[in-house]
């Protein structure tokens, strides 16, 4: 299967009240073992990966592989480039096959970020790749964009509207109290603030910092029009913990088909998992595939 404008996947999931996770990839195997559990699971799913992974690996051979795994399993797949700040980076991606991407001009004021969106928007649009972008400062570390506690700042619903009306913008990404990574607390998501930007804006919307929120609220997220739900860390900790854990019983045991397959069926649980807390198992149908 050719890999898929998230556009159509997002606007979908938002009719139908289920959530799409995007899972950030970091290595190659990791773009099959994800793939591996929206299969099992009959499940559209996206990839995504930092300006960092491309860098690491070359946008070219992140599509390639992307591509080869959708392939194989059959599955309705999204690729996504998350938190760029580089117009020239967003423009390798897309080149590169991408089929979405987003441009976070969210530490500018309204009007820039606004025209930055719209330079991306006039670039993509044509090639029917999805753009994301982002309303206010989601907190947390995301590769190289560090946004401290006190930084963060919620989206103002007016703004989301005048934002999407102004720029064309077919997903939107409001800050409304996650962040990037694990907390250290109990997160501070803002449902009212959800509900009203989704009554304002007639598209897909996304969570970002969807690692570790509990699923009661994850769900309720999904229930409010957060279509897309973000997840990298614990996906990424899985995977870690389980390679920690093998050489901490077998210290002696260094073949990397025995610790990688036992750190791939533990990002696969863990994969698995989300996609179940947002509902979109079983969701693969006929004008998917």
């Amino acid at each position: 299967m050719a890999l898929l404008s998230t556009t159509s996947m997002l606007e979908k999931a938002k009719q139908d009240k289920h959530g799409i996770v995007a899972f950030n990839v970091h290595s190659f195997d990791s773009i099959f073992w994800v793939l591996e559990a929206a299969a099992d699971l009959k499940s559209p799913v996206i990839l995504q990966t930092t300006v960092g992974t491309v860098k690491s690996l070359g946008a070219k051979n992140i599509v390639e592989v992307a591509k080869a795994a959708s392939e194989h399993f059959n599955i309705p797949t999204g690729l996504h480039l998350d938190h760029c700040t580089d117009f020239e980076v967003i423009k390798e991606a897309i080149r590169a096959g991408y089929t979405s991407v987003m441009i976070d001009a969210s530490m500018h004021p309204f009007e820039e970020n606004a025209a930055r969106t719209k330079e991306v928007m006039n670039l993509a649009k044509s090639l029917g790749v999805n753009v994301e972008a982002e309303l206010g400062k989601v907190g947390g570390v995301e590769d190289d964009i560090v946004v401290a506690e006190e930084d963060a700042e919620k989206a103002v619903p007016g703004e989301c509207k005048q934002f999407v009306e102004l720029t064309g913008v077919p997903t939107l990404a409001p800050a409304i109290g996650t962040a990037h990574g694990i907390y250290k607390g109990k997160p501070d998501i803002d449902f009212d603030r959800i509900a009203e930007i989704a009554k304002l804006v007639d598209v897909p919307l996304v969570l970002h910092g969807g690692s570790a929120i509990p699923d009661e609220d994850v769900r309720r997220c999904v229930s409010l029009g957060m279509a897309k739900v973000n997840v990298s860390t614990e996906l990424k900790n899985a995977y870690s913990a389980a390679i920690r854990k093998h050489f901490e019983q077998e210290p002696d045991s260094l073949d990397p088909r025995a610790y990688l397959q036992k750190a791939k069926e533990a990002a696969i649980d863990m994969a698995k998992s989300k996609i179940q807390m947002v509902g979109s198992e079983g969701r693969v149908v006929p004008s998917f595939v």
